[in-house]
């Protein structure tokens, strides 16, 4: 890229409740500037406020910084103020309603200032870099067994069916301080970004995943393939997906 060429977004979003769910708790927000996921947990309505209220947290980053120029923006730290204003929020909104006590939410996000992401991420969703024919995670699963696994007692190739996996070490939680993962993201043109909920990783693997994102579609195309492929294999969970392709101008 020369420094007269100008990287771009285009993107897409998509969530599916799958089949064996009857409400859908995850939650996404895609702009030009910020793209998320959450997914929530605490139960019967209560996962739905959690995961909306993160990313009302984060559509509201998105607004506040319209008037913010590129060469102003401190990505990593805008994006975890964002996620801390969203904990802040869940503790209001359990503060004014006790029946909400337990719900929490993951939430991964990238913040885009021009050239680079910033990534934060706290829970299992999970964000993808799909880079000259090579899948990477750019994610941590904060879960009891990515802990295992990290620590050598339990092998990679058995966390996928590991009857805890769902079990998180980290997430967005009412009376808990926020404590995501933050770090910045080198882009290239070319790049391709996936971020999704557990409820496709949970039953596609990373070598689908990859397969599906080296197509070449539209983001629009990519984001309904991939929500079929985990309805196929089950859809026993709620499915999102936001795909980002960098481009040049």
């Amino acid at each position: 890229m020369t420094h007269d060429e100008v990287l771009v977004l285009r993107y897409a979003a998509g969530s599916d409740t799958g089949r064996r769910r009857e409400e859908n708790e995850d939650s996404a927000f895609t702009s030009p500037r910020l793209l998320a996921v959450a997914d929530g947990m605490g139960g019967h309505a209560h996962g739905e406020v959690a995961s909306e209220v993160a990313i009302a947290a984060i559509a509201d980053l998105d607004r506040r910084l319209t008037d913010v120029g590129t060469e102003e923006l401190d990505p990593a730290a805008e994006l975890a103020q964002g996620v801390a204003d969203a904990a802040e929020r869940l503790d209001e909104r359990v503060a004014a309603n006790p029946d909400l006590a337990g719900m929490g939410t993951t939430l991964t996000a990238l913040l885009w200032d021009g050239t680079r992401f910033a990534l934060a991420h706290i829970g299992d969703s999970r964000g993808y870099l799909f880079r000259e024919g090579e899948l990477s995670r750019i994610t941590r699963d904060h879960t009891v067994v990515q802990s295992l696994v990290d620590e050598g007692s339990l092998a990679p190739e058995l966390a996928a069916s590991h009857p805890h996996r769902s079990v998180l070490t980290r997430a967005l939680l009412a009376d808990s301080p926020a404590e995501p993962d933050v770090s910045i993201q080198p882009v290239r043109a070319g790049d391709r970004y996936l971020l999704c909920s557990d409820g496709l990783t949970d039953v596609v693997t990373d070598g689908e995943i990859g397969d599906v994102l080296e197509s070449g579609g539209e983001p629009e195309e990519v984001v309904r393939t991939l929500i079929d492929l985990a309805n196929s294999h089950g859809g026993p969970d709620n499915i999102t997906c936001v795909v980002v392709d960098v481009g040049i101008a």
